[in-house]
C-alpha cells in the first residue's frame, strides 16, 4: 500500500498543465453557478439534511429496514404524525449517528 503524502509535500508544479487549469476554470464557473442556484433557496439547511436522511435509508436497507423517501420527508415534517416502523427506524437512527461519531472522536 502506498502510503499518503501530505499536500504541504507535493510538488505544486505537478499540478500546473493546461488540462488541469482548464478544469480549474470550468469547475470554479459550476461552483459559482450552484452557488448563485442555492442562494435563491429560502432555507438552504434542507439541502444538508436531505443527505442524512438519504444516507440514513440506504444504511438501513442493509439491515432490511426498508422505506421510501416520501415517508421520510413526510415524517421529517410532520415528526408527530403518523409514520410507519421503518420510517421512525431510519429517522432515529439519522438523530443517533452524528452522537455516534462524535464519541468516536
Amino acid at each position: 500500500m502506498t502510503p499518503i503524502t501530505p499536500l504541504e509535500h507535493l510538488n505544486a508544479e505537478r499540478f500546473d498543465t493546461p488540462l488541469i487549469l482548464k478544469k480549474l476554470t470550468s469547475s470554479s464557473r459550476y461552483l459559482a453557478e450552484l452557488k448563485g442556484v442555492a442562494a435563491s433557496i429560502p432555507n438552504q439547511g434542507i439541502l444538508i439534511n436531505t443527505l442524512g436522511l438519504q444516507e440514513a435509508k440506504d444504511s438501513s436497507e442493509i439491515e432490511n429496514i426498508v422505506t421510501t423517501h416520501d415517508e421520510l420527508f413526510r415524517d421529517d415534517a410532520d415528526p408527530d404524525g403518523f409514520a410507519n416502523p421503518a420510517a421512525k427506524e431510519v429517522m432515529r437512527y439519522r438523530q443517533a449517528k452524528p452522537k455516534c461519531l462524535y464519541r468516536a472522536i
